[in-house]
């Protein structure tokens, strides 16, 4: 059997903004919140059927709280695609929840490459629906 992508970490500063923005993102809530560790996490809604619903699961987010700041553009980053907007929209939508434009030399590309609040980049697709 074979390992499952359940849960990306993200190292921040702001573990309940950066919740925040992501939960609007990708319309997820928060699952947890451990005020001591500094850690949020964040998942889509629960769905009926329990554990043995059929089906690939969405990975949660954990967002934990570290002292450094961001150095330097990410190793690994979350692509999104929009489920019932076109791309433009998706981005205007993002840009007013406080994620801002990034030109990381990208050119004329099918995506569009943004950052969350933090300065975290992340691409939103033009072409693949979930």
């Amino acid at each position: 059997m074979a390992a499952k992508f359940t849960e990306l970490a993200i190292d921040c500063a702001d573990p309940v903004g950066l919740a925040r923005f992501w939960c609007s993102v990708l319309d997820y809530e928060v699952l947890g919140e451990e005020a001591e560790e500094g850690v949020v996490t964040i998942g889509p809604p629960a769905a009926g059927g329990g554990a043995d619903r059929p089906g690939p699961v969405a990975p949660v987010l954990a967002f934990a709280r570290v002292p450094e700041g961001k150095t330097a553009k990410n190793r690994l980053h979350i692509d999104v695609s929009p489920s019932d907007r076109d791309q433009g929209d998706e981005v205007r939508r993002l840009l007013g929840l406080g994620a801002r434009r990034l030109d990381v030399g990208q050119g004329d590309a099918s995506w569009v490459v943004l950052t969350d609040p933090e300065g975290n980049e992340f691409c939103v697709l033009r072409d693949r629906r979930p």
